[in-house]
């Protein structure tokens, strides 16, 4: 594999470089002197912003964008080996690295390198984490998968020992990594279109386990399913969180405010320390603030910058977002695309003021909407009424005869209203037509759902 020398300024390509993860990495990488180039199928925010710092970005992927002096070019893996511009790379015999090698042969200039993994909730914890490291002043460096205001975008160039990512179980890429500490919060059954089953996905978060050192740290949920073959002969020091008693970082007397954040007796050891108080809601993001603060209390950060930290972090987009109010109806975005997620969201919305819960969903590949099936429908169930919007394809092209209405289908089987309109346009209409003052409607799916409240909104 090509190794980058950081200590030698040299020229990087990205294909694809607007997603938000390459942006990301490419934004360090210009900030540490290296001459970027990249290209996307279209401009966006991400990368006009790096066209300001510097970057030369092409729209369209063409061979020509591939030039003379380029010393490695770095790829993901929606990036097919048909891709005009990596047949070019291969074709001049440029080295190549997938995103997950380079953010791991960047993990290894920290001396603490903090990657947090999980099924879900990586962003949002990992925006917790970076809202307590800047509230302690430790200037750390960051890359998040998600736009953090405080951070004015995904990523933050420090000049502290401390690197703090979100690590990706998808295609095996956080096997590439080089951490010093690790968050797992859960493992349950995702990507089913690369891994085999459920034991495949607890295997691979195994071996990521396993690339901690001896001197390093885990912190894991207590609460996943046999945990114990996860932590089961680790060299590292293991700090458990979860609900389950005897957890290291346990949560007590949880309560939720008008707006449905939650505030809970933090304890360690079976002692209560402190009351921490929450700026997100859901009772979920109390499970992902104690890994949080499992993980800055090793570090040394003291309690009173965990409490300031997570108060302090209001979300970032599309987790629990409020997009605005339309004639009385608070509408609120959200990026929950797999059942527990959705699940975590709509159980964080019943403590959220308001008449009638309406959820606009739309499925994320046809894999998943055909593995999940009646775990979808069990999910979307806890909605007052259900909207489904057609499934957006991602990365897939086959449908596996699958469609929304089979999960139109199931809700309604369990007595609860659904409509199946394909189109946004069906979408708005229903909306302004049905929905009334009080009401709260969260536009849900990883896909481009949030369009359909921004459009209603004016935004």
């Amino acid at each position: 594999m090509y190794q980058i020398d950081f200590h030698k300024q040299s020229a990087i390509h990205f294909i694809g470089i607007g997603g938000i993860s390459m942006s990301g990495l490419a934004e360090i990488l210009i900030d540490e002197g290296f001459t970027v180039t990249g290209s996307d199928a279209q401009e966006s925010a991400l990368t006009r912003h790096l066209e300001a710092k510097g970057a030369r970005v092409s729209y369209g992927q063409r061979p020509e964008n591939i030039t003379d002096g380029i010393d490695v070019v770095v790829y993901t893996a929606a990036v097919h080996p048909d891709n005009p511009e990596f047949e070019e790379v291969q074709k001049r015999q440029i080295p190549l690295l997938t995103r997950a090698e380079l953010l791991g042969q960047m993990m290894t200039n920290y001396r603490n390198a903090i990657a947090v993994s999980g099924t879900h909730g990586k962003t949002t914890t990992t925006s917790m984490l970076t809202e307590i490291l800047l509230a302690a002043d430790t200037d750390p460096t960051i890359s998040v998968g998600g736009i953090l205001n405080s951070i004015g975008g995904n990523i933050r160039v420090g000049s502290s020992d401390l690197f703090v990512t979100e690590a990706c179980e998808y295609t095996n890429s956080f096997l590439s990594f080089f951490p010093t500490m690790e968050v797992i919060l859960n493992v349950e059954a995702d990507h089913l279109d690369f891994f085999k089953d459920l034991e495949d996905i607890r295997n691979s978060f195994r071996l990521f386990a396993q690339k901690l050192p001896k001197e390093g740290v885990l912190v894991i949920n207590n609460d996943i399913q046999c945990v114990e073959e996860i932590t089961r002969d680790l060299p590292c020091k293991i700090i458990t969180f979860g609900k389950k008693p005897g957890s290291r970082y346990e949560a007590e007397s949880i309560r939720f405010d008008e707006l449905a954040r939650a505030s809970y007796e933090l304890k360690i050891d079976g002692t209560v320390v402190d009351t921490v108080t929450l700026g997100v809601p859901g009772e979920h993001n109390v499970y992902n603030s104690l890994a949080a603060a499992a993980i800055c209390m090793e570090l040394g950060i003291s309690l009173e910058m965990v409490k300031k930290g997570l108060k302090r972090f209001t979300g970032t987009n599309r987790r629990f977002e409020k997009k605005g109010e339309l004639g009385g109806v608070t509408i609120i975005d959200d990026y929950a695309h797999h059942p527990q997620e959705i699940r975590a969201t709509l159980e964080t919305a019943k403590h959220y003021p308001k008449n009638k819960l309406w959820v606009v969903f739309q499925p994320h590949t046809y894999t998943r909407t055909k593995a999940f099936l009646e775990d979808f429908a069990e999910s979307l169930s806890l909605a007052d009424e259900v909207i489904l919007a057609d499934i957006y394809a991602a990365r897939e092209t086959d449908n596996l005869g699958v469609s929304s209405r089979d999960i139109a289908e199931k809700i309604e089987k369990r007595g609860v209203k659904v409509h199946y309109l394909p189109s946004f346009d069906e979408i708005e209409t229903f909306i302004l037509e049905n929905c009334i003052h009080g009401d709260l409607l969260i536009t849900m799916g990883a896909g481009d759902i949030v369009k359909v409240g921004e459009k209603l909104l004016g935004l």
